[in-house]
């Protein structure tokens, strides 16, 4: 995730609260986009807690996980450790990515570039992404689509409990084309029985997908297949997850 002031708090329960991603089929996307994933070096952009960094270590990919929120990397760690994967994790803006061409793949995964803030960003996280890739290697992520935050998320206010977290989340449309805030208070039981409140406060932002193709051109892409909502079909006006696979 890239807003480094939220899930402070937030890491502690976000796990619980994304057991319906289907992670494994971004493995399989992965897998097949690089031909495999045994002994492919990739980096897990926006990694959070390392839920998919995991997965691609397990699958025998040698796993950097990046992220901007301490929290979040310190369950990412402990959760390779527990497993005795040697995943490096690192804190750092996704925007900043700089280095050797070294990896085979990058993935940017659960809408996490639509956390930066304008197009520069998305840009220079494309730029620096393409830099440390070798010739051939694959970026793949996800964004909402507009559909997404003009109609969906306007939608809310949306609520979840479990028993053990609940949280009431408010929406409304952001000052920038495409943007949507959010704002969240959870209450987590503790062991006591009393709930623990918490507030976040989230702002994402998404573009059009020819804006998205020209940026990726622009930092040196060649755009392979854009599809939509986990499945190998085209985008529509109502999909609501976009999907983009680029070559360098």
């Amino acid at each position: 995730m890239t807003n480094k002031e939220a899930y402070t708090d937030f890491a502690s329960i976000y796990d619980e609260l994304m057991t319906d991603i289907p992670y494994d089929h971004y493995v399989d996307l992965l897998s097949l986009a690089t031909e495999g994933l045994k002994g492919k070096k990739i980096i897990d952009v926006g990694c959070g807690t390392g839920i998919l960094s995991v997965k691609l270590a397990k699958a025998g990919a040698f796993v950097t996980g990046i992220d901007l929120s301490k929290s979040m990397l310190h369950i990412a760690e402990k959760r390779a450790n527990d497993l005795s994967l040697q995943i490096e994790f690192l804190e750092k803006p996704m925007q900043k990515i700089e280095g050797t061409e070294q990896f085979d793949a990058a993935v940017i995964a659960i809408d996490s570039l639509n956390y930066l803030p304008d197009r520069e960003s998305i840009l220079n996280t494309f730029v620096g992404i393409h830099s440390v890739l070798k010739s051939g290697g694959v970026l793949m992520f996800d964004v909402h689509s507009t559909f997404k935050t003009n109609v969906i998320f306007m939608e809310g206010p949306f609520t979840f409990d479990n028993d053990r977290i609940a949280y009431i989340w408010h929406t409304e449309e952001g000052d920038r084309e495409h943007s949507v805030l959010s704002e969240l208070s959870f209450f987590v039981k503790e062991e006591s029985g009393l709930y623990r409140r918490f507030d976040e406060r989230h702002e994402q932002r998404t573009y059009e997908i020819h804006e998205y193709v020209e940026l990726l051109r622009e930092a040196g892409f060649t755009i392979e297949r854009i599809f939509a909502d986990w499945e190998d079909e085209p985008p529509h006006e109502e999909s609501e997850r976009i999907f983009f696979q680029v070559r360098k």
